[in-house]
């Protein structure tokens, strides 16, 4: 398994754009859990196989229809603590 720190900037809060995430994530198979950062963006930590993070991280990249993307930038971590689902934190 692998899990990723991800960053994503653009226009994705008050959009929808955590549950799209937390969606994507049921979809391919992924656990963690998504946030809002002060700054504007979302947070997200997601662990899966490479082939669905791969399809994962393509969605997060187009985005919901009320969001825009702008950024996306992600970085492997070590894998420690196991997750069980994909929340939304608050």
């Amino acid at each position: 398994m692998v899990r990723l720190h991800i960053t994503v900037s653009g226009s994705v809060q008050g959009v929808g754009y955590r549950y799209f995430a937390q969606m994507k994530a049921s979809q391919f198979g992924i656990t963690g859990w998504v946030r809002n950062l002060s700054e504007g963006g979302v947070e997200i930590v997601a662990v899966g196989d490479k082939e669905n993070l791969e399809q994962f991280m393509d969605s997060l990249r187009e985005g919901n229809p009320f969001s825009k993307v702008t950024d996306i930038s992600f970085v492997e971590l070590e894998d420690t603590e196991p997750f069980h689902s994909f929340k939304i934190k608050y």
